[in-house]
C-alpha cells in the first residue's frame, strides 16, 4: 500500500503523507464498515422469522456440514466459501447458516449494484464491496491504491481467520464467472502467492430454491 501511495504522490512531505493516509482511509471505508453488534442481533433474531414466511423449509446436508465443521477447526487455514448466486437471498441466508452452526459471521462479498442506503446497512453486516474504481476494471490486470488497499485488506481478512464468502456468478447471468468474482479470485490468489497465509480451505456452496425469491 505505501508503494502504490507513494507512486502516486512521491513528493514525501508532511501533508502528502497526511492525503496519503486519507485517500487509504477513503479507499477502506468503500470496502468495509465496522460491524455493528445491535443491528447483528437484531437481524439474527429478524432472520428466522422471515426464513419462515418466504420457505416451508431450508434443508442442509447435514455430513458435508460436519465436514465444514470440521475444517472451520483447522488451526491458521481460513475457510472461502465460492458460492453460486440464484437470489439477493443467498448471502443473508448462507451468513445466517454458518453463524448458527458456529463456523462464524463471514465476510460475504456484495455484488457492486446496490444502493448507498443497502450498501451501508449491508458493510454493518459483514458485507464488503469492491472500491467503485475497481469494480469497473474488467481486466484482471488492476493496479494503483485502491487494488493495493483492497490485497491488504483480503490478506487481513485471511491472517485472522474470518470466513469469505465470494459468490461466482450474478443471478441474472449463471454458470458465467462474473467480473466482481474475478477480482475477487484475483485476491486470494495474490495472497497465496505472497504468503500472506500458508494456505485456504475452499469450501463449494450450492444453494437451490424450488422457487427463487
Amino acid at each position: 500500500v505505501q508503494d502504490a501511495a507513494s507512486d502516486r504522490d512521491p513528493a514525501g512531505d508532511e501533508g502528502s503523507r497526511r492525503r496519503r493516509e486519507e485517500e487509504i482511509c477513503r479507499i477502506l471505508g468503500e470496502i468495509q464498515a465496522p460491524l455493528c453488534p445491535l443491528l447483528l442481533r437484531l437481524c439474527h433474531w429478524l432472520l428466522p422469522k422471515l426464513l419462515t414466511r418466504l420457505f416451508l423449509s431450508v434443508q442442509l446436508h447435514r455430513g458435508q456440514l460436519e465436514m465444514v465443521l470440521r475444517a472451520a477447526s483447522t488451526p491458521e487455514v481460513p475457510l472461502v466459501f465460492l458460492c453460486s448466486h440464484q437470489s439477493q437471498m443467498d448471502g443473508l441466508l448462507l451468513s445466517f447458516v454458518l453463524l448458527s452452526q458456529g463456523v462464524g459471521l463471514p465476510r460475504v462479498a456484495v455484488g457492486a449494484r446496490t444502493s448507498p442506503r443497502l450498501r451501508s446497512l449491508l458493510q454493518r453486516l459483514g458485507g464488503i464491496f469492491l472500491p467503485p474504481g475497481l469494480a469497473q476494471t474488467r481486466s484482471g490486470r488492476d493496479k494503483g491504491l485502491p487494488a493495493a488497499v483492497l490485497d491488504a485488506y483480503v490478506q487481513e481478512v485471511l491472517r485472522s481467520r474470518q470466513p469469505l464468502v465470494l459468490f461466482l456468478e450474478e443471478p441474472a447471468a449463471p454458470r458465467r464467472l462474473a467480473d466482481p468474482a474475478r477480482l475477487w479470485l484475483l485476491r486470494l490468489l495474490r495472497a497465496l502467492r505472497d504468503r500472506a497465509v500458508p494456505d485456504v480451505l475452499v469450501v463449494p456452496v450450492g444453494i437451490a430454491y424450488d422457487v427463487a425469491p
